[in-house]
């Protein structure tokens, strides 16, 4: 049998598991084409994903244990700290963010309308930059995965994405290929972001693999965007966290995010920082009133275990 065949068989099995994994189902026959693209999705993520060996970290602000600082810590952020050790089990994580081309294609196979397709959010939807989702979105986009394949794929815990971030938890500000910040050397200039999409804005997300990956293979890890993480967000958390695979408060009522916004400053972008939006990727104001988010912000990867 031919690879060309091999391939379409693939993909007409995983699309038949993915009918019975999915509350909605295709609208339309897919084609040939259609079904080497989801093929070739599930193929690019599996090769995607980057081991990480398990092992124990500090994590949190790590500025009180880290040379040059003076004990003093990197943020004011209440909610990073205390410093905590933490041990994980070994993990795979995909080496990039999901993309709007990645995100498209799931949305092909399972029948669900793509996204982001008017309005502002229409000026940041390249193929080669990340979907901006919520987080439930996120959440089917990893389980889809794990109906799939042999391997079982979610959202990362934050404690998963901070050792992977930090590259087995170096002491690493920021998720480079050395930890520094230098915009034209290993972060994109504002004028290379802005060519990124027609939106020609540096509140615009950048193309994945834009800059060099951190030690391990991962890219733009609180860089290019919030991501998602599967815990529940508390601000005491740290207080109270398990010691081996902490996943976070049972319950809450908003997720935790990684990384920084397009518009925020270098701190924002710290590996090390903890944000929170509700799952619909709204968020609450110093005020305390809730506003819808531009999901362009709200980005996410997965994890295999």
């Amino acid at each position: 049998m031919s690879n060309s065949s091999s391939t379409v068989i693939l993909a007409m099995s995983l699309l038949l598991l993915s009918g019975c994994n999915e509350s909605e189902s295709n609208s339309k026959e897919l084609t040939t084409s259609d079904q080497k693209k989801i093929a070739a999705l599930i193929k690019k993520t599996e090769d995607n994903m980057i081991f990480v060996k398990g092992g124990t970290f500090q994590m949190g602000d790590f500025g009180p244990i880290d040379e040059g600082t003076n004990g003093l810590p990197y943020s004011v952020d209440k909610d990073n700290k205390p410093l905590h050790t933490v041990t994980l089990d070994s993990y795979s994580i995909s080496a990039t963010q999901v993309s709007y081309d990645d995100f498209d294609t799931y949305t092909l196979a399972t029948g669900k309308q793509t996204i982001n397709n008017s309005g502002i959010e229409k000026k940041y939807r390249v193929p080669n930059v990340p979907a901006g989702v919520t987080w439930h979105q996120a959440n089917d986009y990893c389980s889809w995965l794990s109906a799939n394949t042999d391997s079982t794929y979610k959202l990362p815990t934050e404690a998963q994405w901070e050792f992977a971030a930090r590259s087995r938890g170096k002491f690493y500000l920021f998720g480079t290929n050395d930890g520094s910040y230098r915009r034209g050397v290993n972060i994109l200039t504002r004028d290379e972001i802005k060519k990124s999409t027609p939106a020609n804005s540096t509140l615009a997300p950048s193309k994945i693999k834009s800059i060099p990956p951190n030690p391990m293979g991962i890219y733009q890890m609180g860089i290019n965007g919030y991501e998602w993480t599967n815990d529940w967000y508390s601000e005491n958390y740290y207080e109270n966290s398990p010691q081996h695979n902490p996943q976070g408060p049972k319950s809450g009522t908003e997720k935790v995010e990684r990384g920084g916004s397009f518009g925020e400053g270098t701190t924002a972008k710290f590996t090390i920082r903890r944000a929170s939006s509700f799952p619909d990727a709204s968020f609450r104001t110093p005020s305390g009133a809730v506003k819808k988010g531009s999901l362009r912000t709200h980005t996410f990867r997965c994890v295999s275990n």
